[in-house]
Order: structure tokens, then sequence, then C-alpha cells
């Protein structure tokens, strides 16, 4: 497929899914988009989720395949890389943190190219760990901000977080820098793709769609909060009867709202079928949480049956004579 097909076919997916919410809600289907949609929404994605992880931990892993980027730990005198190749538990929960937290191994990443001569160069590639850490922690305070429409009262982190987040007191309403950082690390994983011949040539339409669905999401959570006039009241009390399972759908909310709640609704329901899984296959990498131990324990499959092997011994017992006759050397006469 072209690339620009495969940037084409998930934008207009995309957009057909944001004209679908607006033509239903006129057509009367508020209940459907407000009520229905989410909590199948949440269905498919806790289910799924659940499936995935559960496959995953049925999954045999007989030996340490753990992946080390430094020194393994041997002689007292020889520096043990600790934490990029842990020898202990603790050393690999340290491990895991620093790879969900802070993509440690994404920091690490190594761009590689032709240069003249040709010689093969090396270089840092630091822009997509900047870009991805940016995404993944704005939505990740976004979602927290959000919780503001599911409890009452009101966590104090959830405030704390929000005055945190809007500390510049930019325009009226405040302007929350996770808005701006948001849209910023998504057209810059967006433009990555478009503008890198070798990763525009490997992009499929599965890379693109999340990104212009996630863009369809933020886009219009931005809208509503900056520029189109939204019931926060009634939304509040949607969300809360949705967590109390006494779905009532207020009057008036308005169509940007629901097309805003019908992505997140996609997102969700496209999330355990789709590359965005890998925030739960993290956890189950044996790539990432073993320690590599080999050297001081011997690790022994626990699937191995016993199978009937021919030894050495039996091999020139059979074919002696036969060894001899064409010269191969033999260790019983």
């Amino acid at each position: 497929m072209s690339a620009q097909k495969s940037i084409l076919y998930p934008l207009v997916a995309v957009l057909v899914l944001i004209l679908i919410p607006v033509i239903g809600v006129k057509l009367g289907l508020s209940y459907f988009f407000a009520v229905v949609v989410p909590y199948a929404a949440f269905i498919i994605f806790f289910g799924g989720i659940l499936c995935k992880v559960i496959n995953w931990a049925r999954s045999p892993v007989p030996f340490r395949i753990t992946t080390t980027c430094g020194q393994e730990k041997s002689f007292d005198w020889v520096k043990h890389n600790k934490f990029d190749n842990p020898f202990t538990n603790g050393q690999v929960a340290v491990r895991m943190a620093l790879e969900v937290l802070c993509f440690r191994s994404l920091f690490r990443n190594l761009k590689m190219e032709l240069r003249d001569g040709p010689k093969l160069s090396y270089g840092s590639a630091k822009w997509l760990w900047l870009g991805a850490l940016a995404f993944h922690w704005s939505f990740f305070i976004i979602l927290l901000r959000h919780m503001r429409f599911f409890a009452q009262p009101v966590p104090g982190f959830v405030d704390m977080l929000q005055n945190v987040d809007g500390f510049f007191e930019l325009g009226l309403p405040q302007l929350f820098v996770t808005d701006a950082v948001i849209v910023a690390a998504l057209t810059y994983l967006f433009l990555r793709r478009v503008v890198v011949p070798q990763l525009r040539y490997i992009s499929l339409p599965s890379d693109y769609f999340p990104l212009f669905l996630l863009f369809g999401l933020v886009l219009s959570g931005i809208g509503m909060r900056y520029f189109f006039r939204v019931d926060i009241v009634k939304v509040k009390e949607l969300a809360m009867s949705l967590v109390t399972l006494k779905p009532t759908v207020p009057e008036g909310i308005g169509a940007l709202f629901y097309v805003h709640l019908f992505m997140l609704s996609v997102l969700f329901a496209y999330f355990p079928f789709s590359k965005l899984t890998h925030m739960a296959g993290v956890f189950l990498s044996p790539t990432r949480n073993l320690a590599n131990n080999s050297r001081y324990k011997r690790h022994v499959n626990p699937w191995d049956y016993p199978v009937k092997v021919h030894t050495y011994e039996e091999y020139e017992e059979e074919f002696r004579e036969k060894m001899k006759e064409v010269g191969l050397p033999v260790e019983k006469e």
C-alpha cells in the first residue's frame, strides 16, 4: 500500500467516526451515544486487556532471555551495571520503574545513517524519546484531571494537579500546559512518520489510525474547553450517573461533547486489538521482568520431559566396524 493511502484511509475513517455521533444526536440517539457506547467500550477494553494478559501469562518462558545493555554481575572487581543488567528482583523492579516512567530503553536509542565514504554512522536519537515521554505523561495527567467528573467530592490531588498544570495562568479559561504539550507531541509523532523516508515506507494504516483518533479526541476536548460552550455541570451529572450505574442523559450538553465521548469510547474499544496494548505488555515481557542471574543459578526448563537419547558410546558400538572400514577413528578397537 502506498504512503498516501496509508494516511488517507485512517484519516477518512476518523472523519467518519466524528460524523457518526453528530448525526446520531440530531436523530435523537443521545442515550445510545451517552450510555450504551461508553459501557460497551468499557467492557470491551477491560475484557480484551484481561484476555491479552491471561494469554501472555500462560505463555511458557523456560529460559532467562533478559535483554541487557551493561556489564553482568561477575567478579567483585568488575563493576556491575545493576539496572541495565539486573541480578536481583529488587534491581529488576528499579529497571521496570525506569522503563515505565522514564522510557529508559528509548532514551538509549540510536539512529544509524550512511554518510560520506560511505560510512556507517551512529548518533543520538533523543527526539523520539522526548516526544513519546511528553505524549504519555501529558495524556496520563489529562486523564487524572478528568477524575473531577467522576468523583464527588473531587480528590485533593486532582485540584493540586490542575493548579500545577495551569500555573502559567494564561487566558480565560485557564490554559493547561498539558493541552499544548500533547498537541505538540502528537504533531511530532505524526510528522516523524511522514517526513522520515524509512519510517514512511514501513508505516501502515494501523500506525496512523491511533494518531488520528487521538488527534480527534484531544482537539475535541480542547475545543470544548477553550472555544465552544459546553455545560460542565451537565457533563459531570452524566459522568456521575455512569459511574453509579444509574445513567441519566441531561438535555443540552452539546454535540461536540458526544464527539469527544465517542472518540474516547472508540479508542478504548480499539485498544486491546492494537499495538497500544504495550501499556500492559511491558510488565509481562520476559526481556524486561527477569533477573539475569544465569551464571549464579541453574535454570532448568520445567517443561522438559524424558527423551530417549543415542549416546556416542552406543553409536560407536553400533557402527564400529563400518567406521573402521572407512578409516574413521574409534575409541575402542
